[in-house]
């Protein structure tokens, strides 16, 4: 007979795979927006099909516009998953993201109906940063809900593990695309390709959430009250929602500059081709990535603050220094692999303890959307506009020291605030948050 102790683990390993999967296909498919904006723009957003500043400004405007939808998303759908639980709320998610990430994939372009081209694919954005949105207060709700005792990093970090694995994927699938197909072919039709495979991909999440169970919080909480969790008062919520987006503002904003706004950046301002942006993003992913898991499990042991505030000082000490690396013609594939590397990792020691981070400031009744809002206005702001903002500065002041500019402004800001944590946060019980 199965143990109760066997059924918990399995619960809980279910509640990561399941609570992961969305999240992969979300931030595949930005990463892939991010990683075509050169292409996408010439598609779109050019009458004479040019991929100039001005249509790549555009593209960015679009992206950034999706992010500010997220935080909408993040208020409906977190009303939902609050009142009615974690698992029906993100199966809805999953279908929206799904459908649109696959529109993208056979929207026309500017050639065949004009105008009405950007537009479309403007709308289609709305869709994805509404399902955004919702996904990732639901995701860490569950991971960290089922989390067994002192765990709750590591259980959470597996959210942002899987933003770089979906970074990755669409890096390195683009990375191939660029490599087998012709400038042309990737311009004409290669770049749908990877959108196209969000059904696929999309099916696969979909049964995984549908055998997901709903978590042991909400469960218990129902069980007191016999309906919907109780909610704090609106301005205690509301508080921590802006604490918690500050203390996020460090990683949106050096997450997005160094790990999808970099293959732009390098073409646009550094003279890169597509293939060695592509690549140099990979490698920056890849740093990312190495230090998600291991960042999560060292705050279970020592705390959140330490860990989040080493990310985030590194960042603010190392941001123009590794600019400079990939600035001076005269330096090496090696070192400036090294010096993406670096800064991806820095990244990683903010986002692997963030998600537990976020899940510990807010109780049952409104962690869904509360985590959900904090999350995506910290999105909204730092990271859909990040392209926008570094396009649109470099343009008008031609200092291609923008991007380190801009995200160590950012990490002294989400210091101070990553100051103000309790030490012993991912020690106490997640009713207990507030």
């Amino acid at each position: 007979m199965e143990t109760t102790t066997a059924r918990g683990t399995g619960s809980s390993r279910r509640a990561v795979v399941a609570g992961t999967v969305g999240n992969f296909i979300e931030w595949y498919e930005f990463g892939v927006y991010g990683f075509f904006a050169t292409i996408i723009a010439t598609n779109f957003f050019s009458p004479d099909g040019s991929a100039g500043l001005e249509s790549l400004v555009k593209t960015y405007a679009s992206f950034a516009l999706a992010f500010f939808f997220r935080p909408i998303g993040a208020a409906l759908f977190g009303r939902v998953g609050d009142r009615i639980g974690r698992k029906p709320t993100l199966v809805l998610v999953l279908l929206l993201m799904t459908g649109a990430t696959f529109l993208i994939g056979v929207l026309p372009t500017y050639a065949t109906v004009g105008a009405a081209a950007p537009w479309l694919l403007t709308l289609v954005r709305v869709l994805q940063g509404l399902s955004a949105g919702g996904e990732f207060g639901g995701a860490v709700s569950v991971m960290t809900e089922f989390a067994p005792t002192g765990r709750r990093g590591l259980y959470g970090s597996w959210q942002s593990f899987t933003v770089a694995l979906g970074l990755l994927a669409g890096a390195g699938l683009a990375a191939i695309l660029g490599a087998v197909l012709s400038a042309d072919q990737l311009t004409a039709w290669g770049w749908r390709i990877p959108f196209l495979l969000a059904l696929p991909l999309g099916l696969v999440a979909l049964w995984l959430r549908l055998r997901l169970e709903e978590t042991p919080s909400f469960r218990r909480a129902v069980a007191v009250t016999g309906e919907a969790p109780a909610r704090p008062g609106a301005w205690q919520t509301t508080r921590a929602i802006a604490v918690g987006a500050a203390r996020l503002m460090g990683w949106s904003a050096a997450g997005y500059t160094f790990l999808v706004v970099m293959p732009a950046y390098l073409q646009s301002s550094l003279g890169a081709s597509f293939l060695q942006a592509l690549v140099a993003t990979v490698v920056a992913n890849a740093g990312f990535a190495a230090t998600i898991l291991p960042a999560g499990m060292l705050s279970d042991r020592i705390g959140r603050r330490p860990v989040m505030l080493t990310g985030t000082v590194l960042i603010v000490v190392l941001a123009l220094p590794l600019l400079g690396v990939l600035q001076d013609k005269s330096s090496g594939p090696l070192l400036q692999g090294l010096a993406v590397l670096v800064a991806g990792g820095a990244v990683g020691l903010i986002a692997g303890p963030g998600p537990a981070m976020l899940s510990e400031m807010f109780p049952t009744g409104v962690r869904y959307t509360g985590l959900g809002l904090a999350y995506s206005l910290s999105n909204a702001i730092f990271s859909g506009s990040a392209g926008l903002i570094i396009t649109a500065l470099i343009a008008g002041t031609s200092d291609v020291d923008i991007p380190a500019y801009y995200v160590m402004a950012t990490c002294v800001v989400s210091a101070i605030a990553l100051a103000t944590l309790r030490g012993d946060d991912h020690r106490r019980p997640l009713g207990e948050s507030a």
